[in-house]
């Protein structure tokens, strides 16, 4: 059982020991914690009563942590707009469309089916920054809590933002809604019996794609592990063959991660993911002579994305891994697209924030306009290989022990200790990154190279000598 508190949220298993676990104590201290920072921080937008939107995905535990938060922002003197099952996109773009104060999502994202969490977000619907997160966290702990009066008590309004959620995909000037129509495309879905199951297949028939769903039904029950990853989507290769689709579509809890699967059952790979879609912008962009031509990713995404952006001309920046850091990059650079090789596409056209929908769209029309399968299309892109490895961490402070230690392992070699520490292979255009995760008790290991062989060989060396020196 574990409780994380970190700048992004809460994030935790549900049920236990208060302070421990993810509990309805440890729930109204850190929502009345946020609403506190966002009122001392901002006056509301509206001129009158401070307001915040209220989205889930379908996990089990939803309700009962829903009914948590908005009772608790309504019992602080807040309005609510609760938007009930909803995909974390749609819960950041119905901030903008309710005019709200801030937001927040309550999912746990690919973690089990036990989890759930608190993600927040500002007024412009993107999560907050790392410095107004750890005033959120200073708050939650200093406690000090004073609530409304009866007359104060603020209400909860209900509305579904879904179909606009749609409306703004499918008007994006990159989205060519008409070619994707005009290819009369096959798809199989698996939306991991979640909010996925809700929103994808209404975009897919918008986009006119014919749609066959497994795992469809929203229990929060999810029929395999929710992280979408090859080993996980088995059963859709086998499905995207019998049904003789055109491609498989994978969407993690809260839809805001994005993996496909080719015509031939296999995997498109989700570092790919954000990796065509940037070359379908670029190539795009270079064609109407937009400038900049900019791309941004986390320090654990796929080379992939760099090439293709210098292939055309542009400049590619690493973040810290987080997208918070991604975004924040972004704005500063004026990126033209970015994201997260875990399948995450971010294109500020439509907002800073994660979006399997735009993601989808913007593929189906790279797909349309090239008229090519979906494994010519990965083939005809950068290839790498990942190997991605993870160690428990019961103790985060021997974390600064395990990074000097691999650094004196690799020594010599050009190495990046914005986040953990990444070691570049230029010579061999391969690396290593080594990192404790941001919301889980573990450390990830994700090493890329031209060879699977030789990312695994990566990966392995460095999780020897962190679990050695774990141990010691």
């Amino acid at each position: 059982m574990s409780l994380i508190k970190s700048i992004s949220g809460i994030r935790g298993t549900v049920g236990g020991a208060v302070g421990s676990n993810l509990t309805p104590v440890d729930i109204v201290s850190f929502v009345y914690a946020y609403q506190r920072c966002m009122r001392e921080s901002n006056p509301p937008v509206s001129g009158g009563r401070y307001r915040f939107v209220v989205g889930r995905d379908a996990r089990i535990s939803g309700p009962m942590v829903e009914q948590l938060v908005c009772g608790t922002l309504c019992a602080c003197g807040a309005d609510v707009v609760r938007i009930g099952l909803a995909s974390t996109p749609t819960t950041e773009l119905a901030v903008q469309f309710a005019g709200a104060d801030g937001g927040i999502i309550i999912t746990a994202s690919h973690n089990p089916r036990q989890w759930n969490a608190l993600k927040l977000l500002n007024s412009k619907g993107e999560f907050l920054s790392a410095a107004e997160g750890g005033k959120v966290l200073e708050c939650a702990a200093a406690g000090g809590y004073e609530f409304a009066s009866v007359d104060e008590i603020g209400h909860v309004t209900d509305h579904d933002y879904t179909d606009a959620h749609i409306d703004s995909v499918l008007a994006l000037e990159a989205v060519d809604a008409e070619a994707v129509r005009a290819a009369g495309f096959k798809v199989v879905l698996d939306p991991v019996n979640s909010v996925g199951g809700i929103i994808m297949p209404r975009l897919l028939e918008r986009l006119g794609v014919r749609c066959e769903v497994i795992n469809g039904e929203p229990t929060g029950d999810f029929a395999h592990n929710p992280e979408p990853l090859p080993a996980h989507l088995t059963a859709l290769g086998e499905a995207v063959v019998k049904s003789g689709a055109d491609l498989g579509v994978s969407v993690d809890p809260d839809v805001d991660r994005l993996a496909f699967i080719c015509e031939n059952g296999e995997p498109f790979v989700e570092e790919n993911t954000l990796v065509s879609v940037a070359d379908y912008l670029l190539e795009d962009a270079v064609s109407r002579g937009v400038t900049p031509l900019v791309t941004v990713s986390n320090l654990s995404s796929s080379r992939g994305l760099r090439d293709v952006t210098e292939a055309r001309g542009g400049v590619w920046y690493p973040a810290a891994v987080g997208e918070v850091n991604v975004t924040t990059l972004m704005h500063e650079k004026g990126a033209l697209i970015g994201g997260e090789g875990n399948g995450g596409v971010i294109y500020p056209a439509s907002h800073y924030g994660r979006d399997a929908m735009v993601g989808v769209a913007l593929f189906l029309s790279c797909l349309a306009r090239r008229k090519c399968s979906v494994s010519a299309l990965k083939a005809s892109l950068p290839q790498y290989h990942i190997a991605k490895a993870r160690i428990d961490l019961p103790d985060f402070s021997k974390v600064p022990v395990v990074i000097e230690g691999v650094k004196k392992l690799f020594a010599g070699e050009r190495m990046n200790t914005v986040d953990g520490l990444k070691i570049d292979f230029e010579a061999s255009r391969s690396w290593v990154h080594i990192r404790p995760s941001n919301t889980e008790p573990i450390m990830r290991v994700y090493a890329e190279a031209p060879s699977q062989e030789n990312a695994e060989s990566l990966a392995a060396k460095v999780l020897e000598a962190a679990r050695g020196l774990l141990a010691a």
